[in-house]
């Protein structure tokens, strides 16, 4: 799983690119199938904001969040992700289920 990280109005410090690779790592616990990861953080006045598209053989997921604490906003994505990923792994089994 390859992650793509990058900044608007934000220094992408080594701290703050090993924060997000340890917290979307979890991901491929849901997915095995995830290739690659993009991550756009960015300061909009006073908000941070963290938005990222998942890429699974083919398909995309999307999530966005925003928080006055950039880590904070880095941990609502990555919630918001993972529950994604949970329902696709949950419409995949109800789909083989009803064939």
């Amino acid at each position: 799983m390859q992650i793509n990280l990058s900044g608007h109005h934000v220094e992408i410090t080594p701290a703050l690119k090993s924060y997000v690779e340890t917290k979307l790592t979890r991901l491929e616990r849901h997915n095995d199938r995830i290739t690659n990861v993009a991550v756009i953080l960015g300061v909009e006045k006073l908000r941070q904001k963290a938005e990222s598209t998942v890429r699974i053989s083919g398909r995309e997921i999307y999530a966005y969040a925003e928080s006055q604490d950039l880590y904070a906003a880095i941990d609502l994505l990555a919630d918001k992700l993972d529950r994604q990923l949970i329902r696709e792994k949950e419409k995949q089994k109800d789909h083989k289920h009803h064939h």
